[in-house]
């Protein structure tokens, strides 16, 4: 019985190191861009994953019309917002 949870041990220990250091990090910053995401609003100044600066002319479920310098309309979905920078 010692053999069996004397060889248990170390894995179950790697498995909660793993756990606390890579797993439950990345999923709270998935909750966080989930809520974010959420969150969006019509107005707010956004940074898409590309680094487009705008802000935000129209929202849809699942996209978003990007207002841009000059009156530029651009659409993208909404999983392409990286920040807010502003929110109004």
């Amino acid at each position: 019985m010692e053999g069996i949870f004397g060889a248990l041990l170390p894995l179950l220990l790697m498995f909660a190191i793993f756990y606390f250091l890579l797993i439950r990090p990345q999923q709270k910053r998935q909750k966080k861009i989930q809520e974010m995401h959420a969150a969006l609003q019509k107005g707010d100044k956004i940074i898409t994953i590309g680094g487009l600066h705008g802000t935000i002319d129209a929202i849809d479920e699942d996209r978003i019309i990007v207002t841009v310098d000059g009156g530029n309309k651009l659409t993208f979905d909404r999983q392409a917002i990286r920040e807010v920078v502003n929110q109004n």
